[in-house]
């Protein structure tokens, strides 16, 4: 029998009927041709989310006008007639699968990435979002600078009007069911929007009719170009988050006037780029989160109500459906994690969803940031379609996978699944490696999702185990390939004086909860007397190391020799920690204030440990004592003892994961996919010691011939 009920009855919106209660909203996957047009790319993406079961699908950011506004470097583009093809083949993808489909039409106005130089904007205002796709910085030696705006005028104000209805125009022309436009987040119809950021003194700003002019325009436009039937749904941010900003009180006004002009649903968001917490939300913020504001605005209007924002688990959205909260649930990120979600949750599979974490790595930073296509840090088949585990291999061999961190149980349940007879040898008491310290950090517990999610396949797939394990190289002898996944590992860097003092972070950061069921019992952190504590180092590993402590009362001091500090931690997860280590906190978030703020000393280095004190030393070379309790070292490097000794045996051997290069569950998860999806019998390593499999054939006979 069904269980989620709620989640999978239809809904009208407008005149057309979604088989069920679940939304994808718009996702800007950057994977387009560079003109905007639809690539196969773009069609196997979004055809595997309705395949998985999607009831309503909206196509993410496409651009009214590709020469003055692109989100991204490759976003989609229907601002001519010869893109309609394309799009037409889009829609025809998933209402193959029995989903009903939208596009969201957007003008990024300062937030674009392309163009560069000249971005236009409501009105002049001068902002700084280095976690922007426009952010300006883009070189390693360069200082973040302010980007400048052209303030639209109001007769090319009026020429908009035009480009978002033709636009429309041509969506319907290529079947797709509806249309959405973008009024949130900061992009240009939010800008109009918002009484924060519209400062114009013409018919387009300054009271509240005025700023929703542009947008009611647009509509009325759209009605009149493609019919009232054709629903038109707007997305647009319920609390902006800053002061003088948009709140909930004038969003339910925005609401009534948008279900007065009608449109057809709406689509309810948060924040603009200033305050992107919010907008982005980490993993930081709660499930549901931002359910107060469907709440609210359902109560005033009659058209269905979207939210999303950090929905995961089935449970949850049944309940928010069943109790009248939303309409629809949406989920973006979670689909890239999982687009078989809502199959999944129809036949009871909830176990086995890979739930997002939230991370924004593959979804953000490693990508849209980065000016790359969208991919996903759990789920590398996201956008990458020859990563899926497509067939069985037809010659197993034995695999030894040493390390039971990501890469390795990535690596060891791929090969599995291809039909490979794989065992796992992980040195501790416990499977999930490096991850697991997020277990202590306030806020990252999402962490533990992937990593419960890994080892429920491990176990769930009858995957050999052996825990508290070090294979011997004789142990190792007999197997047909080894992957090496032995992370990465502490150390001390050279310094003066007491080295031998410097504690390891891992002994910091060794989770106690043993009411988890994965929990190995006999693990035990180092308790830390006194307060005054100096973290050596950078990366996740200082960063996390610090909110631990800094949240269990520690006043904690940051050295690192780097610029800035993190300069390769996750922008937004930077952001909320950032405000954290000053004793505040993000936008809608409302955690404890450390007692101590963290300190932090960028381009600096330890010269001197004596007994009490540290002598630190800056880019200038002037020095400074600070008192410490503890000193712990989280520099990392990878651990390849074990690696180097079975490439002397003659075994063979593949190194994955942050035993290469100490990085971020991306990396490591991309990396464990990719060897498990290579392997075959009589596997050949190149001289860069990667396996290949996919040799031509007359290359592949003379090998076989030697």
């Amino acid at each position: 029998m069904e269980k989620f009920h709620h989640l999978f009855q239809p809904i009208m919106v407008g005149k057309i009927e979604i088989p069920n209660r679940i939304c994808h909203v718009p996702t800007d996957i950057s994977s387009s041709h560079i003109d905007g047009s639809v690539t196969e790319r773009d069609i196997h993406h979004y055809a595997t989310i309705a395949k998985g079961g999607t009831g309503f699908i909206i196509v993410g950011a496409t651009s009214v006008d590709g020469k003055n506004g692109r989100s991204t470097v490759t976003n989609l583009v229907a601002d001519e007639d010869y893109f309609i093809p394309g799009l037409a083949r889009l829609a025809d993808s998933m209402h193959r699968y029995g989903s009903k489909c939208a596009v969201q039409l957007q003008h990024p106005g300062r937030q674009a990435a392309l163009p560069r130089e000249g971005k236009i904007t409501s009105n002049d205002m001068v902002v700084s979002l280095p976690w922007s796709q426009s952010r300006t910085i883009v070189y390693a030696n360069a200082d973040e600078s302010k980007k400048t705006v052209r303030v639209l005028s109001t007769d090319e104000i009026i020429g908009l009007i035009d480009l978002f209805s033709e636009a429309a125009w041509r969506v319907k022309q290529a079947g797709f069911d509806a249309v959405e436009l973008h009024a949130a987040h900061g992009y240009l119809l939010s800008q109009f929007m918002s009484p924060y950021l519209n400062k114009r003194t013409d018919r387009f700003g300054g009271s509240f009719e005025n700023r929703l002019r542009l947008p009611l325009a647009i509509v009325d436009s759209i009605q009149k170009k493609c019919g009232k039937d054709f629903p038109v749904l707007i997305r647009y941010s319920v609390d902006e988050w800053v002061p003088g900003g948009r709140d909930l009180t004038e969003s339910i006004a925005v609401a009534k006037e948008f279900e007065q002009a009608g449109v057809a649903a709406l689509n309810l968001s948060q924040c603009i780029q200033e305050r992107p917490g919010a907008g982005f939300d980490p993993m930081y913020y709660p499930e549901g989160w931002t359910i107060y504001a469907s709440e609210a605005i359902k109560k005033q209007v009659k058209i269905p109500v979207i939210n999303s924002h950090s929905l995961r688990n089935p449970d949850y959205c049944e309940q928010i459906v069943a109790e009248g909260k939303t309409d629809l649930v949406g989920l973006s990120r979670q689909l890239l994690a999982d687009p078989y979600w809502p199959l999944k949750a129809k036949y009871g599979k909830t176990r086995t969803i890979r739930r997002c974490i939230s991370c924004l790595t593959g979804c953000w930073s490693d990508s849209i940031l980065a000016k790359k296509e969208v991919t996903c840090a759990i789920n590398p088949s996201c956008n990458n379609h020859h990563l899926e585990i497509k067939k069985k291999t037809t010659a197993p061999v034995h695999i030894a996978v040493v390390g039971g961190g990501p890469a390795g149980l990535e690596a060891a349940r791929v090969a599995h699944e291809r039909g490979h007879f794989v065992t796992l040898f992980e040195k501790s008491g416990e499977l999930g490696g490096a991850i697991l310290g997020c277990c202590l950090v306030n806020g990252k517990e999402k962490m533990k999702w992937y990593a419960d999610w890994i080892r429920y396949q491990i176990a769930d797939l009858g995957i050999q185990v052996q825990l508290r394990t070090s294979p011997t190289i004789e142990d190792l002898s007999s197997f047909d390939l080894v992957i090496n996944a032995t992370g990465a590992q502490s150390y001390v860097p050279d310094v003066h004086g007491l080295k031998e003092v410097v504690i390891p972070f891992e002994r910091v950061m060794a989770c106690p909860k043993v009411a988890c069921e994965f929990h190995p019992q006999d693990r035990k952190s180092l308790p830390l007397k006194g307060t005054k504590i100096i973290l050596w180092g950078d990366h996740y590993a200082a960063a996390d190391t610090a909110a631990y402590l800094a949240s269990i009362g520690k006043e904690v001091a940051l050295i690192t020799d780097q610029k800035e500090f993190g300069s390769k931690i996750e922008v937004i997860h930077k952001y909320v920690l950032f405000k954290r280590f000053q004793q505040t906190d993000a936008e809608a978030l409302t955690s404890k204030p450390y007692k101590y703020p963290v300190k932090i000393y960028n381009q600096s280095t330890i010269d001197e440990i004596t007994e009490h004190e540290l002598i630190l030393m800056d880019k200038n070379f002037q020095k400074m004592s600070l008192p410490y309790d503890h000193i712990i070292s989280c520099w990392t490097r990878p651990n390849i003892e074990l690696y180097e000794k079975i490439k002397a045996a003659a075994i063979p051997v593949v190194n994955i994961g942050d035993s290469v290069e100490p990085r971020n569950l991306h990396a490591a998860v991309k990396e464990g996919t990719t060897i498990g999806l290579n392997i075959e019998k009589n596997i050949l390593l190149n001289p860069n010691q990667k396996p290949v499999s996919d040799l031509p054939l007359d290359v592949a006979g003379q090998f076989s011939r030697a």
